[in-house]
C-alpha cells in the first residue's frame, strides 16, 4: 500500500473528485495535504476525508459554508472520542476499588 498519493493519484482514486474540487477543498482548509517538491502529497486519511467531502457536497448538496460547519462538527466528535478513549485507558489502569466507585457514580447519574 502506498503511504502517500500524488494529486493525480488522488483524482484517479477518489472517482467523484475533480481537480477543481480538490483545489477548492485545499484552499478552504477542508483538507491539509503535505507540501512536496512536486506539489501536494496526500495520506490515506486524506483520501478518506476527500471521499466524505464529496459525499457531503454532492449527495447532500452542501455549499462551502455548510460543508465547513459539518466537517468542523465531525472533527470535534472525533476529538471527543479520542479524549474519551484516553480517559477510559486511565480509568482501566486504576485499582479495582476505585474503578468500581467510578462505575457506581456514573450509573447514579
Amino acid at each position: 500500500m502506498t503511504d502517500f498519493f500524488s494529486e493525480d493519484e488522488v483524482v484517479i482514486t477518489v472517482t467523484r473528485l475533480t481537480r477543481v474540487q480538490l483545489v477548492r477543498f485545499i484552499e478552504g482548509d477542508f483538507i491539509k495535504p503535505q507540501r512536496h517538491t512536486d506539489g501536494y502529497v496526500f495520506r490515506p486519511i486524506d483520501i478518506a476525508r476527500l471521499e466524505l467531502l464529496c459525499d457531503l457536497s454532492q449527495d447532500l448538496d452542501l455549499d462551502e459554508t455548510a460543508l465547513g460547519i459539518v466537517i468542523s462538527l465531525i472533527d470535534q466528535l472525533h476529538a471527543a472520542r479520542q479524549d474519551l478513549a484516553a480517559i477510559a485507558q486511565v480509568i482501566d489502569a486504576l485499582p479495582v476499588d476505585l474503578r468500581n466507585r467510578i462505575d457506581t457514580t456514573l450509573k447514579q447519574g
